[in-house]
């Protein structure tokens, strides 16, 4: 008895040792954190992985496909069938009542337009309007309770924010590729946008197929609509893409865009007539060209003035000059706060309706 008794001791305080020695060796046995070997195939996952899944689920049932078709007659010389010709695009749901955002190149010229849902559902669009210097175009579908895309009145963009770009590359079907904002209010220079449209430009990819698309931010909110790469000429003057760089136009700019083209069947704005540089280190807006004949001509502005406020408002540069004046109802008179040869003074221009022969 004595002997089983001893023995019963002796393994209870070796037992107690034993787990003092692997309490102590192995410190994530006191967390619960269970046993493992760094040898072992069977690792721990880990629950705490960074997924946009949520932000996906948000936003893409809002994003479409949309595909234009046009139809060339012209007759060739031994063909005289019709040749059919299909643009892919992207698009994007903004209100429940089915109107769409898209790039008006996606379905420029398009005798026919088709817009594929996320779940499959087909429908044909009808045109609203479009507006060349955004290259924004508005559809409408005749969806009940359309999905709209998240939005938010003002998104607050930044430099650096993460980014998502969410539409039908080369007709593969949704597809999700990843950035971040490399700069906001970028001018990109084309014949139908220059000094109009800021842009955000990021690195997420976007491809033939992306026009159109949505860019939204970390939890699905819509922060652009996809435009396209941005491009230059080799050494043989050819154009080519540059990789990483792509334009989107800001939100709340398609919005205003929108709601024009909704309420008046096009965007309607305020035109000044003249061309002009920001000032390196200065706020203000230096005049280079006066467009004769236009508002500017005819307050008297000239080349080589500096424009410092409008109506009170300190000009920050020749972009934010273009959109203040760009939103401003023709027929307003603005009081211009103007620097010339040293001397300060304010002139009242009367602005008139930008048409798109002015662009």
């Amino acid at each position: 008895m004595q002997n089983w008794l001893a023995f019963l001791i002796k393994s209870v305080l070796l037992g107690l040792i034993v787990s003092g020695l692997l309490l102590l060796l192995m410190p994530k046995l006191r967390s619960g954190d269970g046993w493992s070997v760094p040898w072992s195939k069977e690792q721990r996952y880990n629950v705490d992985k960074i997924s946009f899944s949520s932000a996906i689920n948000n936003a893409g049932p809002s994003v479409v496909n949309i595909y234009s078709f046009s139809y060339d007659t012209r007759s060739l010389l031994y063909n005289r069938r019709p040749t059919e010709r299909t643009s892919l695009g992207s698009g994007v749901i903004m209100t429940e009542h089915g109107h769409i955002l898209t790039c008006l190149h996606v379905i420029n010229d398009a005798d026919y337009i088709g817009v594929v849902l996320n779940d499959g559902q087909f429908y044909e669009a009808q045109l609203v309007g479009h507006d060349w210097l955004t290259d924004l175009a508005v559809l409408k579908i005749s969806a009940e309770n359309a999905p709209v895309i998240p939005q938010t009145e003002d998104p607050h963009t930044q430099v650096g924010d993460l980014v998502l770009a969410i539409g039908n590359p080369y007709n593969l079907g949704q597809t999700i590729t990843q950035g971040i904002v490399g700069a906001t209010g970028r001018a990109r220079i084309t014949n139908n946008v220059a000094g109009y449209a800021n842009f955000i430009q990021t690195d997420a990819v976007l491809n033939e197929g992306n026009s159109g698309g949505a860019l939204v931010d970390s939890n699905g909110y819509l922060i652009g609509i996809n435009n396209a790469n941005y491009k230059t000429l080799d050494n043989r003057r050819r154009v080519k893409d540059v990789p990483g760089v792509f334009f989107a136009v800001p939100y709340k700019l398609a919005k205003k865009v929108m709601d024009q083209i909704i309420a008046n069947g096009r965007v309607i704005r305020g035109y000044l007539g003249v061309s002009g540089n920001d000032i390196p280190g200065q706020s203000g807006l230096a005049i280079t060209n006066i467009t004769p004949g236009g508002p500017a001509d005819a307050a008297g502005l000239e080349a080589n003035d500096v424009l410092l406020s409008i109506n009170g408002i300190r000009i920050e540069g020749a972009a934010h000059a273009l959109e203040l004046v760009a939103e401003t109802k023709p027929g307003t008179i603005l009081n211009f706060e103007v620097s010339r040869n040293d001397q300060i003074f304010t002139l009242p221009v009367n602005i008139t309706e930008l048409h798109i022969s002015q662009q």
